[in-house]
């Protein structure tokens, strides 16, 4: 199969995860581990987080609505304290492996769930992480971001959007994605879908079905 377009999410793709950085406020707060990845899975389609990023509501609703429902599984954590941990680390070999498939002449783009708080479509909250990811997001032939969309993977529909954006079939198409409920709609629809689980792995197997040697 040739594969004209690789389809990237940002945040635990292109950057290092934030469920890693969760852990860490949860360990600060003295809140079991992964009560973030509970509070979020819970309700998944209309939760706070999911209102979040589709901007129906702001910060300030964003960090009430968590914080109600921390308490409701019996926890004390607010939202803004999630929302300061929200962007991960880049991973260089990822930047330099967008700039590679561009130089093959393959289309690259990204589809992130994102929120409308911090700074740009990586809702960074400080200037130099800020102008790294702009450096980053100016690379992608197309972005689709679901606070601006109004609309959140694993919807169906935004992984459409971007086909007719680039006027791409599904089948064309190669769709990294950390969170294995966002792979399986864009498997659905034809894409090869990479759920990712480390940066070698993605690199591997990115490589493997493009039949091409990566960083």
């Amino acid at each position: 199969m040739t594969y004209e377009t690789v389809i990237f999410d940002f945040g635990g793709v292109i950057t290092s995860s934030p469920f890693e950085a969760f852990n860490r406020l949860e360990a600060e707060k003295g809140v079991p581990k992964d009560s973030v990845r509970q509070i979020n899975t819970a309700n998944p389609d209309d939760n706070a987080w999911a209102r979040f990023e589709r901007a129906e509501i702001d910060a300030a609703g964003f960090d009430e609505a968590f914080a109600a429902e921390a308490r409701a599984i019996g926890i004390e954590l607010r939202g803004a304290d999630v929302l300061a941990r929200l962007v991960g680390d880049v991973r260089p070999r990822m930047v330099e492996t967008l700039d590679r498939l561009k130089a093959e002449g393959i289309r690259i783009s990204c589809i992130t769930n994102n929120v409308p708080a911090g700074k740009g479509a990586g809702m960074a909250m400080d200037d130099k992480k800020a102008a790294a990811v702009k450096d980053i997001m100016l690379r992608f032939d197309h972005i689709i971001e679901s606070s601006k969309a109004g609309i959140r993977k694993p919807d169906p529909r935004i992984y459409q959007m971007m086909c007719e954006a680039l006027n791409v079939e599904p089948a064309g198409c190669i769709y990294l994605d950390d969170l294995g409920i966002n792979c399986k709609p864009a498997a659905a629809l034809g894409m090869a879908a990479i759920k990712v689980s480390s940066e070698q792995q993605a690199l591997d197997d990115l490589g493997a079905l493009l039949d091409m040697q990566l960083p």
